[in-house]
């Protein structure tokens, strides 16, 4: 065995090795093919990316937060467009300021809704705070927006505003109750200042007018903002017996004789934007911004203006000489070189290079005013870019100072002070706004634009009477001030001096004045001229048409989304809510039943209308949502109904709208009136119909309510009502979102 063993291992050895494998080329090849490592370290690469992830290693939002300042487009990421940018292929946007929003209470009469509201509330609840117009435009309302904020054209709001009594600036979130107030009529929403001022429940603040207005409203998201994009698909016709008939309702006989024709609603076009001013030279160098007024910057200037006829504030402008504001002493100009270099590298945007260099101005030289000024207005730019409060309240401080500063020019102290209450207003702090504003008159007595700046301070806080006072005061100095007569005027009519107001707002929009052209003062003269039945209201009406605040003569809403589908009245197919309508008409009876179980078990539960919109009468209202939110304590009292309509995010999600009942007694007549927005239409479902005398009135056409049966119409457009029978009407008041607006606009656009 032995021996064969070795015999085996012998002819191993002698076997010759085998030839290396040769290739094509003659030469040998290697062991491993170079393809092989590169799959190799492939496949390391797509492992450690694995575990990167997987055990979290980087922190990327560290690393994000770290590249923010290329994100130069602000879009939240770095991409081909902020390459184009940083390599001068395309220009950098700018961001353009939006206003404050200014928190709002209840009118007496709507507590008890908002306390049912409050105490369902979710704890932790955060509302939504979307800001769109100017900041002007936007500090005084009909109803608290817009805004916003979900805003068309313009640009979101850049910093979240805070309640004016929070100290903690670490953390700046919306109060709540800023976006709660209760459309007790759901037409004119009404929003109060957060400070009780003392005034009557009839009285009209000039807060709960004006504010947030927004002539137009779109989804920030532009791919779903386009409304020729919409896709407008309606459902199949319902049957005959399933909806509201509407083209079969009796119009009752009413004299119309004073009522327009109608017309093709217009559609709705963007008001003409004002320039900014230019700046002053190098050496008063100061931000437009600062320069306009801090509540009150220039309106859209009419189409055909007329001549000014406000009286000048100073013997330069009467020579129409303007003197140039003096920004340095005598010291700041012998530092004018750094101070200008510290100034041009802030021009050029190069804003954190300027706020270092103001800071080491103003660490070398504490005293120098324009230092500390420039240190202000980097501050102020800086909180723009990076969209913080925080860097915000350092700006205002530092305005502040600048102006507390001795030997500080007279130019430099009121060009600061006016940012200061502009920043002030814009972090909802209007207590601190006023002040500055007061302390500006003070040291300015003979400056008629800061008097009315401070006018509009006091009615942005519901303070009408001081407000009254300080354009009484103007107009005794000034008799031709037509932005102290608009305001004065709306102050009146407030007051419900309507005859009284006229001649003020009349005479206010036609002196042209920078801050008159706005819808809203249209909108109150020709409500006016209405009640005192001058059919000039609608020449007014016209003219705002044509300046661009108005869709059309009939349609005058001030919250609007462009290019929605705009007509008077609906039918349940046009509106694609046909399953909606179908559920309210088939189940009539119960929710009568329950709604008549709750006037019948206490009346109270009703909120009597108190925005002014009644002639004369009695009309109540029992809200169960109002701005998308459940009153729960209020569905207590009326499960079933609840429970049906949880079924219809298109009504229970509506923002800008509200779930009701209505009820009205005999002998009430409700002015001619429009609702705030063309983002929702209004569904009546007639549940207690006295055979004769009940009609509703909307542009030149008149219907009735039936029992059982819906009406929707756009509210709009401006609509009537009378009650003339010998027993109460009730109807079930339901809005739903325009079937034309988007998913994301439902959810982005503000609460109204």
């Amino acid at each position: 065995m032995a021996q064969r063993k070795n015999v085996r291992s012998q002819a191993k050895k002698d076997t010759p090795p085998a030839p290396a494998a040769v290739g094509k080329n003659g030469k040998k090849s290697e062991g491993s093919s170079i393809f092989s490592w590169i799959f190799i370290l492939a496949l390391l690469g797509a492992w450690t990316a694995v575990g990167v992830v997987w055990f979290d290693i980087v922190d990327y939002d560290t690393v994000i937060g770290t590249l923010s300042p290329y994100d130069v487009d602000g879009d939240g990421r770095l991409g081909f467009e902020d390459a184009k940018v940083l390599l001068g292929l395309k220009e950098k946007p700018t961001a353009r300021e939006t206003s404050q929003h200014i928190p709002v209470t209840d009118t007496p009469s709507e507590r008890k809704v908002r306390s049912d509201l409050e105490t369902e509330a979710e704890q932790g609840e955060e509302t939504e705070f979307i800001n769109t117009a100017s900041s002007y435009e936007d500090s005084f309302n009909i109803d608290q927006d817009l805004t916003a904020a979900a805003a068309s054209s313009h640009l979101e709001q850049e910093f979240t505003p805070f309640d004016p009594s929070e100290t903690n600036f670490d953390s700046f979130t919306q109060d709540e109750e800023n976006l709660n107030t209760i459309d007790s009529t759901g037409e004119l929403v009404v929003d109060s200042p957060p400070e009780d001022t003392g005034h009557s429940d009839s009285t009209v603040l000039y807060s709960e007018q004006f504010g947030d207005q927004q002539t137009e409203e779109a989804d920030p998201h532009t791919a779903e903002s386009a409304q020729d994009e919409v896709d407008t698909t309606l459902s199949p016709e319902l049957p005959e017996e399933s909806i509201s008939a509407e083209s079969k309702q009796e119009e009752s006989t009413v004299n119309t004789e004073s009522i327009p024709t109608m017309s093709e609603p217009a559609a709705q076009s963007e008001p003409p934007r004002s320039e900014p001013e230019e700046p002053a030279d190098t050496e008063q160098t100061q931000e437009s911004t600062a320069e306009s007024k801090s509540e009150t910057p220039e309106s859209p200037a009419p189409s055909e203006p007329p001549q000014d006829n406000t009286q000048p504030n100073t013997a330069e402008e009467a020579t129409g000489k303007k003197k140039k504001p003096k920004m340095l002493n005598k010291f700041d100009k012998t530092i004018k070189a750094e101070l200008d270099a510290a100034e041009k590298l802030r021009k050029k945007g190069k804003v954190e290079e300027a706020l270092k260099a103001f800071e080491g101005l103003v660490q070398k030289h504490p005293h120098s005013p324009r230092s500390r000024y420039g240190k202000a207005q980097s501050e102020d730019d800086l909180a723009e870019k990076l969209r913080s409060n925080e860097m915000l309240l350092k700006a205002v401080n530092s305005y502040k100072e600048a102006a507390e500063l001795p030997d500080a020019p007279a130019g430099l102290v009121k060009a600061a002070l006016k940012r200061r209450a502009d920043r002030q207003q814009f972090l909802g702090r209007m207590r601190g706004s006023l002040a500055t504003l007061q302390l500006l008159v003070q040291t300015f007595p003979e400056d008629i634009a800061l008097k009315n700046d401070l006018g509009v301070a006091h009615l942005l806080l519901g303070d009408n009477k001081a407000a009254k006072t300080v354009y009484e005061e103007v107009l005794a100095k000034a008799p031709s001030d037509g932005f102290a007569k608009v305001h004065y005027g709306f102050i009146l009519k407030s007051e419900n001096q309507i005859a009284e107001s006229i001649p003020y707002l009349r005479e206010g929009l036609e002196s042209g004045a920078a801050g008159t052209d706005d819808g809203r003062f249209y909108f109150h003269l020709g409500d006016a001229l209405q009640r005192v039945g001058d059919q000039s209201a609608y020449e007014w009406y016209e003219r705002g048409h044509k300046h661009g605040h108005f869709a059309s003569v009939w349609q005058r809403s001030l919250y609007n989304v462009k290019g929605l589908r705009a007509q008077p009245w609906w039918t349940a197919r046009e509106t694609g809510y046909t399953d909606l309508v179908k559920t309210l008409e088939r189940n009539w009876m119960t929710i009568r039943d329950e709604a008549l179980s709750v006037m019948n078990a206490s009346s109270g539960l009703f909120v009597a209308e108190d925005e002014n919109l009644r002639e004369k009468g009695d009309w109540g209202q029992f809200t169960l949502w109002q701005q998308g939110r459940k009153a729960a304590a209020a569905c207590r009292s009326v499960p079933k109904t609840c429970a049906l309509m949880e079924r219809y995010p298109e009504a229970t999600g509506c923002k800008r709208g509200q779930i009701k009942f209505s009820v009205m007694h005999p002998g009430t007549h409700v002015w001619p009136h429009t609702g705030p927005t063309n983002c929702r239409l209004r569904m009546h479902l007639g549940l207690v119909i006295p055979p004769e005398g009940c009609r509703i009135r909307c542009t030149d056409q008149i219907r009735s309510w039936e029992e059982g049966k819906v009406l929707i119409f756009d509210d709009s457009f401006e609509h009537e009502v009378w009650q003339e029978a010998d027993r109460y009407r009730l109807i079930f008041i339901v809005d739903v979102w325009h079937p034309e607006l988007s998913q994301t606009q439902r959810q982005t656009l503000s609460p109204i």
